[in-house]
């Protein structure tokens, strides 16, 4: 797979070429997206036009980029994914778990919106519902 990095309208767009495969795929996407958060990326465009196929340790890698970006406060989005691996964030229910958009003009629109309340990338739906405590009276 081959990784390229630009940069347009304040967000950094990887674009992913080749298969998404096992063995130094995935920490090289990984560790590029480390180093952008490094450099103050706050926006990221990931684009999948070029790429055809994505294996599950693929997907692993790319559940852990996202958990990086969240954890920084980056907003992430990914872009132009394929039916194939489409249909593989969706039958391992990984989808809703990723702002997705079908081009990169779409991406980039996406990634300058504000994060929900539930966080950059979580569904709000998936909140815990918290419960309030009774706590009593102070004595007098």
């Amino acid at each position: 797979m081959r990784i390229e990095v630009r940069f347009k309208n304040g967000a950094s767009i990887v674009s992913l070429s080749g298969r998404f495969l096992a063995g130094s795929d995935g920490p090289f996407l990984r560790q590029k997206v480390r180093d952008l958060i490094e450099a103050g990326a706050t926006q990221l465009v990931i684009d999948f036009s070029d790429v055809p196929y994505i294996d599950s340790t693929g997907l692993g890698f790319l559940a852990g980029t996202r958990v990086s970006a969240q954890n920084a406060g980056v907003r992430m989005v990914l872009a132009n994914l394929n039916p194939h691996v489409r249909r593989v964030l969706d039958d391992v229910k990984l989808s809703q778990f990723f702002v997705i958009a079908e081009s990169e003009a779409a991406a980039l629109a996406l990634v300058k919106e504000s994060p929900s309340p539930a966080g950059p990338e979580e569904p709000a739906g998936n909140m815990p519902k918290r419960r309030k405590r009774s706590t009593p009276a102070p004595e007098t």
